[in-house]
């Protein structure tokens, strides 16, 4: 196994690594994702939510494996290159630096779009500079403002899901459960709610900062998960309980739409808070994760070696984290990324089909291989499940990663 050239500061517990997946997960998705999702199944949103839970659970399982036996920055990039060969955690790699930093982008017009609508682009750039700076200051301050960010959203959609279940609007005949949206649907639906599942990534990614790492990563990956899965499923209940699949398909603003159709409008401003808040937080974890992986790539000469420095005070990778904060600004200032959700989502799959994988050939025995099996499969599924034109540019993607690859291993056999 390589080994880094210089090794992170190891100051995270269980709490903070819990805190840090909630806090990519419990974030700007739930507040966007309830309505696409709906109108992709009407009333099957939930049992899409229920197939997403499934797979992102096989995913956490194998995750939590490979992490605990190879504590290192990276993630699936690490397991596939030390499990499969150098191409599948390059592949696992490449997949996850450039779909999240899609969704970095798309995080930072959240912000902009719910804080400051006219001035969105502005408003995106500043948060992307300004979250940068709190990263370069070091993993450990990333941790408190996290665990801070994630208390306002958890008290946000607490609020949400109390007003609505207690409304004189809520009508549990809303809840019916069906599948109008057809399997396509329901599929569809799960892979997009997938994109709000994915933070326990964050977790894998900072295994060379966590103290204890194989005892640390793998309680902290299920406990955010079964935590974020429960608030995802009680905010979508309360949703839909007062706007239905066809309300809710049709929300500009799920949430938003959910309390004032409950008959409390002056929450409107508070959620509409909490939406950009959730954006902040997930932005946070995500440029924190997509340095760390950049950081990975970089040690094994895959991305430019200068990306692969240490602070040597602050004991973080600054260059990774001040070009991936630079490629997201520009990203945040001139692209609308809107629609690169679905792009985002298509390269996590893929980054967990490699993980899975990954696991696979950890043990022969059918109950240690079940799990990676079905993640495998459902990531598979709900990857070519999703929009065709997110397919297409995300399979186009990766196969200019591949080229990339390719490119490179015959100039260094040539050289």
């Amino acid at each position: 196994m390589t080994q880094p050239a210089a090794g992170l500061r190891r100051t995270l517990g269980v709490g903070d690594a819990v805190v840090i997946g909630l806090g990519s997960m419990v974030g700007a998705g739930i507040f966007a994702a309830l309505a696409p999702a709906a109108r992709a199944a009407g009333t099957g949103l939930l049992i899409g939510l229920a197939v997403a839970a499934v797979v992102a659970y096989c995913n956490a399982t194998s995750s939590a494996r490979l992490a605990a036996l190879y504590p290192a920055s990276g993630g699936t990039y690490v397991y596939g290159r030390e499990r499969l060969g150098e191409f599948w955690g390059y592949l696992a790699g490449w997949a996850f630096v450039v779909g999240k930093t899609a969704s970095c982008a798309a995080m930072a017009l959240t912000v902009g779009a719910y804080v400051w609508p006219d001035q969105a682009h502005a408003v995106a750039v500043a948060a992307v500079v300004a979250l940068t700076a709190v990263n370069y200051g070091g993993v450990q301050k990333s941790a408190w403002l996290t665990r801070a960010i994630v208390a306002v959203v958890l008290a946000v959609l607490a609020a949400v899901v109390v007003v609505c279940l207690t409304s004189g609007e809520s009508d549990a005949g809303r809840l019916d459960v069906g599948v109008s949206g057809g399997l396509g649907g329901v599929l569809q639906a799960a892979g997009l709610l997938f994109f709000a599942f994915a933070g326990y990534a964050r977790i894998a990614t900072l295994g060379e900062e966590v103290r204890d790492p194989a005892r640390t990563i793998p309680r902290a990956i299920p406990i955010a998960l079964g935590i974020a899965l429960a608030v995802y499923g009680f905010v979508a209940v309360a949703a839909l309980s007062v706007l239905g699949a066809g309300g809710l398909g049709n929300a500009d603003a799920p949430l938003a739409d959910a309390v004032r159709a409950a008959g409390v409008p002056g929450l409107v401003p508070v959620v509409r808070v909490g939406a950009a808040v959730a954006a902040l937080g997930s932005l946070l974890a995500l440029i924190l994760g997509v340095s760390r992986t950049t950081l990975a790539m970089a040690r094994d000469r895959h991305l430019p070696a200068a990306l692969s420095a240490v602070h040597p005070r602050f004991r973080v990778p600054h260059r990774a984290e001040l070009a991936v904060g630079a490629v997201v600004a520009v990203l945040a200032a001139t692209v609308d990324v809107r629609g690169a959700i679905g792009f985002s989502s298509f390269g996590v799959l893929a980054y967990y089909a490699v993980a899975n994988a990954s696991a696979w050939t950890l043990g022969s025995a059918l109950s240690a291989r079940a799990v990676p099996a079905v993640g495998l499969l459902g990531c598979l599924v709900l990857a070519f499940a999703l929009p065709w034109v997110s397919v297409v540019v995300g399979a186009g993607v990766l196969l200019a990663g591949v080229a990339a690859y390719a490119v490179r291993r015959r100039v260094r056999a040539v050289g």
